[in-house]
């Protein structure tokens, strides 16, 4: 399974986790870096990104490595995950907007 089917499958698990009522955090939870995932997240785009700019590269330059259906299936898994990217920054900025449109 490669890094972007991870991150999509990650994607999936979080936003069912929101679906559904949250339950309380006890002393003992463990608590994700948000931080972390985050940076963990836009670094694997960024690599899917990398990895379909080399094959293009690659193709282009005429090395017999390199097919075409590679080159596509590339550019398709890093075009996915960086419209997968926007759309969660999408959501953070609306969330974040909202949390700061509370009144206390």
């Amino acid at each position: 399974m490669s890094n972007i089917d991870l991150m999509v499958n990650q994607l999936r698990a979080v936003a069912a986790q929101a679906t559904v009522a949250p339950t309380p955090i006890s002393e003992n939870a463990s608590t994700t870096d948000f931080a972390g995932m985050l940076k963990s997240a836009i670094d694997e785009v960024n690599g899917a990104q990398m990895d379909a700019k080399q094959l293009t590269r690659q193709f282009e330059s005429g090395d017999p490595e390199a097919n075409l259906q590679d080159v596509v299936l590339s550019l398709q898994k890093a075009s996915l995950s960086f419209q997968t990217m926007v759309q969660v920054r999408n959501k953070l900025v609306t969330a974040y907007q909202e949390v700061m449109n509370m009144q206390v």
